[in-house]
């Protein structure tokens, strides 16, 4: 499967398994991994903790050394698609029972990432792509995966969650508008109680225009 040049992923379908393969990235890696543990070992690591606090990511099968700084993981598969995926390809008409269902994905990933955010996590990079969603009977159902970089504050830092917040706006305003953007926000808004009402605006521009100006950078706008 397409991956960054720092792994090697592949799926088998008929087993429900992933394996990601994590290739050294420089010598100064071996270092780091001895002060915070290999990326194959926080990866394991940080989604049994998301999944010990009720928050669904892929569960650890097998995982272990190949040499020449490389290791693997095995993990199960977990059903869903990205959040992209279904804003720009399985929700594409703005009207009708798209529209609703639409309407009805963002404030429940806004709950979901609120929740996420309250119990101290902070994803180490939280794209919709590495949120996967699937429909079950009346509810979205949400997991994380990609979680190596992910930790655990007590409490997050507003600039931790300032970054996950521009993160999740990296979208272009042509698969997500000012009205989609503020329905997820005020559901994640209701999960973080102990933010004022000012933080909580400030939070919400400052990751709004943060996340523009990359996408301009980009030439994605």
């Amino acid at each position: 499967m397409q991956s960054s040049r720092h792994a090697r992923v592949a799926h088998n379908p008929q087993l429900q398994l992933y394996y990601k393969e994590f290739l050294s990235r420089s010598p100064a890696e071996s270092l780091k991994a001895l002060l915070r543990g290999s990326r194959a070992t926080r990866a394991r690591k940080n989604s049994d903790a998301l999944l010990r606090a009720g928050i669904n990511a892929p569960a650890n099968v097998a995982w272990g050394k190949l040499g020449a700084g490389r290791e693997y993981l095995f993990a199960r598969t977990v059903p869903g698609d990205g959040v992209t995926c279904w804003l720009r390809d399985k929700l594409t008409q703005r009207h009708g029972q798209d529209l609703l269902t639409r309407r009805r994905l963002l404030r429940e990933l806004g709950t979901f990432i609120g929740r996420l955010h309250a119990t101290g996590f902070i994803h180490g990079d939280l794209r919709p792509g590495n949120i996967l969603v699937s429909l079950q009977g009346e509810h979205f159902h949400f997991a994380l995966i990609d979680n190596e970089r992910t930790a655990r504050y007590t409490p997050p830092s507003g600039r931790q969650l300032l970054r996950n917040l521009m993160q999740l706006n990296m979208l272009p305003p042509a698969d997500l508008g000012g009205r989609d953007r503020m329905r997820f926000f005020c559901a994640w808004r209701r999960q973080m109680r102990e933010l004022s009402r000012l933080e909580a605006k400030i939070l919400a521009v400052e990751a709004y225009h943060w996340a523009m100006r990359r996408l301009g950078d980009k030439g994605l706008l």
